[in-house]
């Protein structure tokens, strides 16, 4: 089955690259009116990762589950929150390069922004139907508020200045805690990029040239960020005295704050359209850089690289 969605998928962009690529214009360069090839392609392909994402979420985490009447479950408590700040981010990152990708197209600008910065809630909102027809979760209104504020965060900055002058940023290093309950904060590294929410921090990384007049020789690719992470989980709402009969350490569970420098790579001026799209892709994630934290175990604190 994974071989056949892999398929799906390949098919689907070599499509988008075929087409594109018969066209006049060159492949990296937007175009400047809608170019049907192009949107077609895109539309297709967004089409066919979205079945095959959904029918591939389906089988690995709702199949085994028995179905129930559509309903909500309040899980805003759970993991201080880190979840919720998760799917901020994935949602705003995905309407930043949808919009990205309608804008190359040749689609009119406020279209573009529209449907490409919206693309994060319809994605992620799937998940939530998913979710409120399971009888083992249940749709959430916080993160459908969390989905609906990453799509606003990217669109409004479309709107108001044509570019992303504030972003969201993952970091992740490895938290010990995951040895205490592997099954629910995984195994492998893989697994805890995934679920364990006390590997995580968010950062919203703010551009200070973009802010400034032009002249300004403040570095263009310089950033000051401000982090968000929670430490001591062992459970989704507390922590377990015991796990497959084994006692568990007594951990406290708290939020951490953070300020950082961060470098943004995609505001380094280059002329190779190539290595600016690679440059975009690392917006997802923080720059590794010292960072300044407070929480109220261990009040204030240095780390070498962002966490731990």
């Amino acid at each position: 089955m994974v071989k056949k969605w892999s398929l799906v998928l390949v098919l689907s962009f070599s499509l988008v690259f075929a087409q594109a690529q018969n066209d006049s214009t060159g492949f990296w360069v937007p175009a400047k009116t809608l170019n049907k090839k192009r949107f077609n392609g895109l539309m297709i392909g967004a089409g066919s990762l979205y079945a095959v994402s959904m029918a591939g979420l389906y089988v690995a985490w709702y199949k085994d589950y028995p179905l129930t009447g559509f309903h909500f479950f309040n899980d805003n408590s759970e993991w201080i929150q880190m979840d919720k700040m998760g799917h901020l981010t994935a949602s705003y990152h995905i309407g930043v390069y949808c919009n990205d990708m309608f804008r190359w197209s040749g689609l009119e600008r406020k279209k573009a922004i529209w449907l490409g910065g919206s693309m994060g809630s319809i994605f992620l909102t799937t998940i939530e139907i998913f979710d409120g027809f399971s009888a083992e979760y249940g749709a959430s209104w916080g993160d459908l508020i969390a989905n609906t504020g990453g799509s606003l965060l990217a669109i409004g900055q479309e709107l108001a200045w044509d570019e992303q002058r504030i972003i969201l940023r993952y970091g992740f290093m490895n938290s010990p805690g995951w040895k205490y309950r592997p099954n629910l904060l995984g195994s492998t590294v893989p697994e805890r990029l995934l679920k364990d929410y006390n590997s995580y921090t968010m950062w919203l990384s703010f551009n200070i040239h973009s802010f400034l007049p032009e002249t300004s020789r403040f570095p263009r690719w310089l950033n000051v960020a401000f982090g968000y992470g929670a430490n001591g989980m062992l459970g989704a709402h507390s922590n377990p005295a015991e796990y497959n009969g084994k006692p568990l350490p007594e951990m406290e569970r708290y939020r951490q704050y953070y300020f950082s420098l961060d470098v943004q790579l995609s505001k380094i001026r280059t002329r190779s359209k190539a290595l600016k799209l690679i440059f975009s892709a690392f917006d997802v994630v923080k720059f590794p850089f010292p960072a300044l934290e407070y929480n109220r175990v261990h009040g204030f604190g240095v780390h070498p690289f962002n966490k731990h």
